[in-house]
C-alpha cells in the first residue's frame, strides 16, 4: 500500500489517503520518496483550472527519493539509486518524436499527477525512461524543483542554442525566474531582469543579473530598444508584449514557459520588421534533465527553498497560494 495526501475534490483540503498500486509493471520503477517539491502547476490540478484533474488527486512532480523496486525489464537504474521525477512519468517510447529525443514532445506522454497519483507520498511509480538519477553535487533535499521550475527554464537554452555571448532578459523573479538567472549567469550571458518589486532588485543580482528593468516603467523599456537576443517571460499575466517585443534584437526570440491564460495581443509587424520569434516550451526531455542537472553541479546553481514536512503540507501548499514562497517550497520527511 502507498501512503498519500490526496483532495477529494477541486480546491479541497489534502487529507491522508491510502491506495493499491498493484503489481509494479515490467518497465517501471517504485521510488521511495524523500522530498517533493511544490508547483504552480499542483495549485492548478489541485484546483482543476485545467478541467483534466481526477478525484481523489494526489499532487507532487517534483521528487527525489531513492528506487526501492525495479520492473522485470528495467536495466537502466538499480535499487538504492537516488534518482528524481519530474512532470511526466512515462513516455509512448515509439513515436517519431520520442525516437528522436524529444520524449518531453510525446503526444501520449502520461504526466505524474495526471491519470495517476504523484509525490504527495511515501511512495511513487514511473516508467523507468522517465526516471534520471541525481549526480554527486547536488544537495537532494533540495533537489525537487529542478525537476519541473529548474527545467522548464534551462530548456530554452539548449532548443535554440543561446550563445554565451547573447543578452537575455527575465521577466518575473519568482519559482522559474529565480532559476533563469543562475542558468543564464553560469551559461555566460549578459543577464538583465525584469521586475517590478523593490525589494527582488537586490536578489536578482545577487542571484546572478547584471542589471535590472523596471517591468512596469515603459520609459526603462523604450530605452532598452533592440537589446536582447532573448527574452524568457516566466510570469501569468498580462504584460505590454508588443513593448517587448520592441526590446528584442533583430532575430530576438520572446519565449513562453510561464503559463500566461489570455491572448497575445501581438502586432505581426512587430515580428516582421526585425524577423523576431514568439514562441514557448514545456520541460525537457530526459537527456536534457540529465545534462541540466550536470551543469547545476559543476556551477553550483540550486533552488531557494523553503521546507515544510509532509505532514504540514496543506500550510506548505497556503504559503505558496498566497505568493509568499521564496522562492521554492519543498516537502521532506
Amino acid at each position: 500500500m502507498i501512503n498519500a495526501y490526496a483532495a477529494k475534490e477541486p480546491g479541497g483540503k489534502l487529507e491522508r489517503f491510502e491506495y493499491d498500486p498493484g503489481e509494479l509493471a515490467s518497465h517501471d520503477v517504485e521510488i521511495d520518496v524523500e522530498s517533493c517539491g511544490i508547483c504552480h502547476s499542483d495549485l492548478s490540478m489541485l484546483d482543476n483550472e485545467w478541467g483534466i484533474s481526477e478525484y481523489p488527486f494526489v499532487p507532487g512532480h517534483e521528487v527525489v527519493g531513492t528506487i526501492n523496486a525495479v520492473g522485470e525489464h528495467v536495466t537502466s537504474l538499480k535499487v538504492g539509486q537516488r534518482v528524481g521525477l519530474g512532470w511526466h512519468a512515462g513516455y509512448c517510447n515509439s513515436c517519431g518524436t520520442c525516437e528522436s529525443g524529444d520524449q518531453n514532445l510525446c503526444s501520449n506522454a502520461t504526466m505524474t499527477i495526471g491519470g495517476r497519483h504523484g509525490g504527495f507520498a511515501d511512495k511513487v511509480r514511473a516508467q523507468a525512461t522517465a526516471v534520471v538519477p541525481i549526480p554527486d553535487g547536488i544537495d537532494p533535499q533540495s533537489a525537487g524543483p529542478l525537476f519541473c521550475g529548474g527545467i522548464t527554464v534551462f530548456n530554452p537554452l539548449v532548443q535554440f542554442d543561446i550563445k554565451p555571448t547573447s543578452v537575455v532578459g527575465v521577466v518575473g523573479i519568482g519559482g522559474l525566474g529565480h532559476l533563469a538567472l543562475q542558468f543564464l549567469n553560469a551559461w555566460g550571458c549578459k543577464v538583465v531582469a525584469f521586475t517590478s518589486s523593490e525589494s527582488k532588485k537586490k536578489e536578482a543580482l545577487e542571484l546572478g543579473a547584471h542589471e535590472t528593468l523596471n517591468s512596469r516603467d515603459k520609459d526603462e523599456l523604450k530605452a532598452a530598444a533592440g537589446k536582447f537576443d532573448l527574452i524568457i517571460s516566466t510570469v501569468n499575466v498580462k504584460l505590454d508584449w508588443n513593448l517587448y517585443l520592441s526590446t528584442l534584437a533583430p532575430k530576438g526570440r520572446l519565449h513562453f514557459v510561464g503559463a500566461t491564460l489570455e491572448p497575445l495581443d501581438i502586432g505581426a509587424f512587430n515580428l516582421i520588421g526585425g524577423q523576431r520569434s514568439v514562441s514557448g516550451s514545456p520541460v525537457g526531455s530526459p537527456a536534457t534533465i540529465k545534462t541540466m542537472l550536470d551543469f547545476a553541479a559543476l556551477h553550483d546553481i540550486a533552488p531557494v527553498t523553503e521546507t515544510f514536512k509532509f505532514d504540514d503540507v496543506n500550510e506548505a501548499v497556503q504559503r505558496l497560494r498566497d505568493g509568499k514562497a521564496h522562492y521554492r517550497v519543498v516537502l521532506t520527511k
